[in-house]
């Protein structure tokens, strides 16, 4: 038995006794329509089942998708499990929304990026790049499509538009925060320094190899102040319980670290719980750092002393370029936002 045809826009004409071009202007164009006649037209579409222009065959007419690519440097569930990454990404859905653009999701892999071929076959007119090392294969395919992109964070490149914040001068101010409390023997905890998933103590030539911008600059702000032969802890990605390794690894050091720097607040979360199993007070016995300032911090126990990042903000500046470029616009020069120290109580002096 034949399935019955879907009605289609030349059934809508037909029913209604307009041209498929009126019908079409109903949906796409309505200013084209007097508010009755327009009115008519969607009762008429809706009373024989026919829902609208299918966006597959608009976005073939149009070479358009309405779509803004988000390339993520993580596995996907980074966008909801990470504070800093889904607070991002709000601020930037809430300025592409209502601008008739929809985000089409491209999480990472051990590449540090998108598989190029997923974003070859991503309907996307313009592409956001989240925190990318510098050699990701998905940045060249974004290059041969042509496509528009905005990067947040890392990698730099040229003639691109961008958005970050001052991680290496965050970072430095963290440190002399510590120092000016008395500490000598420091810590510190970084997410990846190359996509590869290293973990445990990263060795020189590891720190000089970084391929991360945002992991070089806080590395590089922390070892400003503590000295370059601070015993640094590599884990591959932004987690309490990376954080909690990596702290068991550096509070067992002999002498033992009374203060870590964290590179983000979910490895300082893990490593408040890696003090309290290893019957270490905070912060008495270590001071902990974190960077982000998610809003979390201030009810950690205790609540933490961290940097502070305008973290929507951030994504606001990314949706109002990517909304730039899709107009034409040029890239600008990079969006640089401030950072401030927000002192809680997790940091104290050496005892």
């Amino acid at each position: 038995m034949d399935r019955p045809r879907k009605p289609t826009l030349d059934t809508v004409a037909s029913a209604v006794g307009v041209s498929r071009a009126t019908v079409s202007n109903a949906y796409n164009r309505p200013d084209q329509l007097s508010a009755a006649l327009r009115e008519r037209i969607l009762e008429t579409a809706a009373s024989i089942g026919y829902a609208g222009p299918d966006p597959v065959a608009r976005s073939l007419a149009t070479r358009h998708s309405a779509a803004v690519g988000f390339m993520l440097g993580q596995q996907l569930s980074a966008a909801f499990s990470d504070p800093a990454v889904s607070i991002v990404l709000d601020g930037l859905a809430s300025t592409v929304d209502g601008h008739d653009h929809c985000l089409v999701l491209m999480p990472g892999n051990e590449t540090g990026g998108p598989r190029p071929s997923t974003v070859a076959r991503a309907a996307a007119d313009v592409v956001v790049a989240y925190s990318l090392p510098d050699n990701a294969p998905a940045l060249d395919a974004v290059r041969t499509r042509g496509l528009p992109l905005v990067v947040i964070d890392q990698p730099v490149l040229p003639d691109t538009a961008r958005v970050e914040v001052d991680d290496e001068g965050g970072a430095r101010m963290a440190a002399a925060h510590l120092r000016s409390l008395g500490h000598t023997r420091f810590g510190v905890i970084t997410f990846g320094l190359n996509p590869d998933g290293f973990t445990g103590i990263a060795p020189a030539s590891r720190v000089s190899s970084a391929v991360f911008r945002v992991s070089r600059d806080r590395l590089a702000g922390f070892l400003s102040v503590t000295g370059p032969d601070t015993p640094v802890f590599e884990v591959p990605g932004s987690r309490r319980d990376l954080g909690r390794t990596a702290a068991h690894g550096l509070l067992k050091l002999s002498p033992r670290p009374t203060a870590l720097l964290c590179a983000s607040d979910e490895l300082a979360f893990g490593a408040l719980q890696a003090a309290g199993e290893l019957r270490l007070t905070v912060p008495d016995d270590v001071s902990v750092v974190g960077f982000d300032d998610v809003p979390y911090a201030q009810y950690s126990d205790p609540p933490l002393t961290t940097v502070r990042q305008l973290l929507t903000e951030k994504g606001r500046r990314a949706g109002e370029l990517a909304l730039r470029l899709l107009d034409g616009g040029r890239p600008g020069e990079p969006s640089r936002l401030p950072v401030t120290l927000v002192e809680r109580d997790s940091t104290a002096p050496p005892e």
